[in-house]
């Protein structure tokens, strides 16, 4: 499995906002994570790329303990934000080599090509980052997370306030991506797992209530927003 999460409780100020979290995802595996606000997604996301430490439990990706071995769990991270952290005064160019000379990839003139490619933002390129809409800012986030050509694609949030048509681009882009990849994408928006992955997880009140393949959904007869309502209420 490239992401393990075993047993994983975090508390703030004696609130507990995870309780006991365990789950595992494969490669080619799309996983919604679903769970209205303060559910504590945000939280899980920050301790699984480091950003936090949990108060006890593990995680694993590509088998490296996210505490013991920090720095090689987070090479084969690639991890975009709820809030977008973007230098907006930047080019789109300059921000993307800034990034790649961070995680000292080789070429990278030819790997920042391949990702304003992939990602569709071949007329935006010379642009700078404040001056683009946000669905080309989100492009700009998702080129930076894949630079590096992570094994695991951690996204907070990807298609908040996007319009229909980025919103349709940006979840082909993240479908196209998660071939080969591990993806968790957390979301509070029903549709959009519906839309792009094939297994939700869904999270209330710091607990896994339920874990389930899409097709399951299917084959039950169940809608997942219903259902989603009826395990949060």
């Amino acid at each position: 499995m490239t992401i393990s999460i075993k047993k994983i409780n975090k508390s703030y100020d004696n609130n507990k906002v995870l309780s006991n979290i365990s789950f595992s995802i494969k490669k080619g595996e799309i996983v919604g994570f679903l769970g209205p606000n303060g559910a504590g997604k945000s939280t899980l996301m920050k301790i699984i790329t480091s950003y936090i430490t949990q108060d006890n439990g593990m995680a694993e990706i590509c088998s490296f303990d996210t505490l013991e071995e920090e720095i090689e769990s987070k090479k084969r991270i690639g991890y975009l934000p709820e809030n977008n952290p973007l230098y907006k005064q930047m080019y789109v160019k300059e921000y993307l080599n800034f990034v790649s000379s961070i995680y000292k990839i080789e070429n990278k003139i030819k790997r920042i090509e391949q990702m304003i490619q992939k990602v569709g933002l071949q007329s935006q390129q010379h642009k700078m980052i404040g001056k683009l809409s946000k669905g080309y800012q989100q492009r700009v986030g998702l080129a930076a997370a894949l630079l590096h050509d992570p094994e695991v694609l951690i996204l907070d949030e990807p298609t908040t306030g996007l319009d229909p048509n980025q919103l349709e681009e940006i979840r082909n882009l993240i479908k196209e991506v998660g071939k080969d990849k591990s993806v968790l994408l957390s979301t509070h928006i029903i549709q959009e797992v519906d839309k792009m992955c094939n297994r939700v997880i869904i999270i209330n009140k710091g607990q896994i209530v339920s874990d389930k393949l899409i097709s399951d959904y299917k084959k039950e007869k169940l809608d997942i927003e219903s259902y989603f309502q009826s395990l949060c209420d």
